[in-house]
């Protein structure tokens, strides 16, 4: 749950400050990690994009039907600019067939070449099924090949900062080069939810039926009592291992679990139900400052006024651990002898935030509003005491 802390702010000093933000009679002891058996794991808050434990969250390993991740964000994406409808027909390709060997024991949404199938049920044939032969269809359809498609994910993958990611095809099935990271995998995840909330409910969804097949939604944590997971995605093949991207919710707060190489899906399931329970019982959101508040009233030279009102665009929200909130210090620095024009929304320092010394977070520190240019006289008078 996010704390509001605002309240605890002491402003000591005129060009930096340091102010304990909490403070509290008794410390307890940072909780050990629990083991997670995964070749690579990353958890993050949704909220701030923090990360708040990894192993290996850098490696670039196979991501098998993770992958489908990135295209069911292109189709919504597409669905959004209105290049494409959810009523659109699509025409079933040889490449997209179900029957092609290429996909043979893969995941199958099992469509028909040479039929039309709409994309609303292609996006749910992708997302609930896993289809590979609906994500065919789709990346033929929005690119003309998949070739093409691929091109267009390592663009939005760029976009959004996947800095380790770089995809071959659109659905995950082994190929040289296809690899993407678990905090790579964060990123997207956070940004589909973010973008996208109506498209991401299918991800809640348990099952789906197609041409007279009902095939389950197999995020097995979908079904879990004790979590409230909405999401995301299964991935499994031999030299990716079985994976997990997941995310839930408890009351304010969305934690985002990757979870990657593990052995099994009962252990994908257990080892991503240990990072969010992890990050649920010992991780909360705090919000030391709001947005647009006044922080300091700070000096200007050269100005129709004298000073302006300076703090954050947006709100400083931080993700501690709850046995650090004691420890959360923030301290800020102005921008020396600050010459109007300064206009709102203009950077005049930086306040940074410290646990324990580490730094957790910085953000610029603004202009809340404008000063406009003194007259000449001004000017000149402001420009004989700089002098001195």
């Amino acid at each position: 749950m996010k704390e509001n802390l605002g309240s605890f702010l002491a402003v000591t000093g005129v060009a930096i400050f340091s102010a304990l933000l909490v403070s509290s009679p008794l410390m307890a002891a940072s909780p050990a990690l629990p083991n997670i058996e995964a070749k690579s794991f990353l958890l993050m808050d949704y909220e701030t994009g923090q990360v708040l434990v990894q192993n290996n969250a850098d490696e670039p390993l196979p991501p098998a039907s993770l992958t489908k991740i990135m295209t069911s964000y292109i189709i919504s994406d597409e669905l959004e600019k209105g290049a494409i409808k959810s009523d659109d027909k699509v025409l079933i390709s040889e490449n997209a067939w179900a029957q092609n060997p290429k996909l043979k024991g893969s995941s199958l949404m099992f469509v028909e070449v040479n039929k039309y199938v709409l994309v609303d049920d292609l996006l749910k044939g992708i997302v609930i099924q896993s289809g590979n032969d609906a994500s065919i269809a789709m990346a033929e359809h929005i690119a003309g090949t998949e070739d093409a498609f691929a091109e267009l994910m390592n663009v939005h993958a760029k976009r959004l900062g996947m800095k380790s990611t770089h995809y071959e095809n659109s659905t995950g099935l082994p190929d040289e080069g296809h690899l993407t990271t678990a905090k790579d995998l964060a990123v997207l995840s956070r940004a589909l939810i973010e973008d996208f909330p109506a498209d991401y409910a299918l991800y809640s969804e348990r099952e789906y039926r197609y041409n007279g097949i009902t095939q389950q939604n197999r995020n097995d944590l979908l079904k879990d009592q004790g979590l409230q997971v909405d999401g995301l995605k299964t991935g499994h093949t031999e030299e990716a291992g079985y994976c997990l991207v997941s995310s839930a919710v408890n009351d304010e707060t969305r934690l985002i679990a990757v979870v990657m190489g593990t052995d099994s899906n009962a252990k994908r399931t257990s080892e991503s139900r240990k990072l969010l329970n992890y990050g649920f019982r010992f991780y909360t959101n705090v919000t030391p400052f709001e947005g647009g508040k006044t922080l300091k009233k700070v000096r200007v030279w050269k100005g129709e006024e004298n000073e302006f009102a300076a703090g954050l665009a947006e709100d400083a929200t931080i993700s501690l651990l709850k046995s650090d909130k004691a420890n959360l210090k923030a301290n800020y620095v102005l921008t020396p002898e600050l010459i109007a024009p300064i206009a709102k929304g203009q950077k005049v320092g930086e306040v940074t935030f410290k646990v324990n010394g580490k730094v957790v977070k910085k953000m610029p520190m603004v202009a809340l509003e404008a000063v406009q240019e003194a007259g000449f006289f001004g000017r000149m008078w402001d420009s004989v005491k700089l002098w001195f």
